[in-house]
């Protein structure tokens, strides 16, 4: 067992723990972050999206021994940003949640393509969200959602 530290959403962590565990297991299990999915465990399916130190990557794949001295954010500590209000009332307007298991990883997704600054055009959002999977098959929801925020979508007026 090793001691770690490593920032989880804004507040400085120190931890023994092995560094092979996987992230996702740690935030899921040690602090109760469940807002974090696990869906493929091989990376695959982007329920498992978090930032670490601002890119979005599937924790289900990342030994935690990678994240030391790193900033980890999860869905929990994202919701507090007015980005992620942005992105929750999109998604609320056109319906784009269904049984709710992808979407903390399509918000994360959707969060990294706004930090991007990429233009939200029809290639952008299908690259953006390209490794995010939706059992229910809502992505024309989801896709008209991230759409509508090009137009001011998700904007408090």
């Amino acid at each position: 067992m090793n001691n770690i530290s490593f920032e989880l959403n804004g507040k400085m962590i120190n931890m023994g723990c092995e560094l092979t565990r996987r992230l996702l297991d740690v935030l899921r299990i040690d602090f109760g972050l469940t807002g974090t999915k696990e869906g493929c465990q091989e990376g695959e399916c982007g329920a498992c999206l978090v930032f670490i130190d601002g890119q979005i990557l599937n924790s289900c794949v990342v030994p935690v021994g990678n994240v030391i001295g790193k900033s980890v954010i999860t869905i929990e500590g994202y919701a507090a940003t007015e980005e992620y209000q942005r992105i929750e009332r999109a998604f609320l307007e056109y319906g784009a949640v269904q049984c709710g298991y992808c979407t903390p990883g399509m918000v994360m997704a959707v969060g990294a393509l706004l930090k991007s600054g990429q233009p939200l055009e029809d290639k952008t959002i299908k690259s953006a969200l390209s490794g995010n999977l939706c059992r229910c098959t809502g992505y024309q929801t989801i896709f008209d959602a991230v759409k509508s925020m090009d137009l001011g979508g998700g904007e408090d007026v």
